[in-house]
């Protein structure tokens, strides 16, 4: 069997690792680049939403939450119906490096993708799409406490 996760992985790991080093200039460390940009691209957005949309569990999005608070990119406004949901926006500071942080974003897949047509760089996307949508059941389930069976 062919093992595409380890190539993913080291896809990932690499991307990460060049962005970390990239973002400290802004004031940014490990991985809080992709909590702004997604916080800015989903105003609003509560934190359950936003561990399911970037796939990690409520303790990590909790400590970046509070994390990126203190440092003044994001704030946290209570639910005008439910004052107990806080919702998440990025602050006038975070607003201002999001086009910094997508730049990086751009540059990354250029070169990732660079020497493949439009059409096998679609066809990329919708295979990954498709990996990505066989794994929410597994990441679901064991987010909720359950086990897989291997």
């Amino acid at each position: 069997m062919i093992d595409i996760l380890r190539e993913v992985g080291m896809i990932e790991r690499a991307l990460d690792s060049m962005s970390n080093i990239e973002f400290k200039q802004i004031g940014l460390a490990r991985g809080q680049y992709l909590y702004v940009v997604r916080i800015y691209e989903h105003p609003g957005i509560i934190s359950e939403q936003l561990s399911n949309l970037i796939k990690v569990d409520r303790t990590t999005i909790a400590r970046a939450v509070k994390k990126l608070e203190d440092k003044g990119f994001i704030k946290r406004r209570s639910d005008p119906q439910n004052k107990k949901i806080k919702r998440l926006f990025v602050t006038e500071k975070g607003k201002k490096i999001y086009p910094f942080i997508i730049r990086e974003n751009q540059h990354s897949n250029a070169v990732a993708l660079r020497g493949f047509t439009d059409e096998e760089a679609q066809q990329v996307h919708d295979y990954l799409v498709r990996i990505r949508h066989n794994i929410d059941g597994d990441w679901d389930l064991v987010k909720h406490g359950g086990k897989r069976e291997y």
